[in-house]
């Protein structure tokens, strides 16, 4: 599959027409933006992470508001960041290879969606 998103694609989503039930936590639902980067970057999984943390991390189900952060590092590694939208980070997880397209990204969680800053 080739990756098409681009920064200039994240900027056109301003709220959401559509929330998707996410498929493994049914508690979860995201945006037309968050359903846009899955799909035009590959990362279905970032959306599973982000997802599967609310059930099993304790520390991040806690937050009622979320910042995800996906940094890319050298080579195809990447770290994936939650903070709790103070600059307090509540978890912190190495991935040690990925092929997203961009160098970074942000996702919010709130209220159980998975959203683009821009959505809000």
């Amino acid at each position: 599959m080739t990756k098409t998103l681009t920064e200039a694609d994240l900027r056109q989503f301003s709220g959401s027409e559509h929330w998707y039930r996410h498929g493994l936590v049914r508690s979860v639902v995201y945006t037309d933006g968050a359903k846009h980067v899955a799909d035009a970057g590959g990362a279905y999984w970032l959306l599973d992470e982000i997802a599967l943390a609310q059930r099993f991390i304790e520390a991040v189900a806690a937050e009622p508001f979320q910042v995800w952060k996906l940094q890319l590092g050298e080579g195809h590694s990447a770290m994936l960041t939650c903070e709790d939208g103070n600059g307090k980070t509540v978890f912190k997880k190495a991935i040690e290879f990925t092929d997203f397209p961009l160098k970074e990204i942000t996702l919010w969680f709130t209220d159980n969606t998975i959203l683009l800053p821009s959505e809000y």
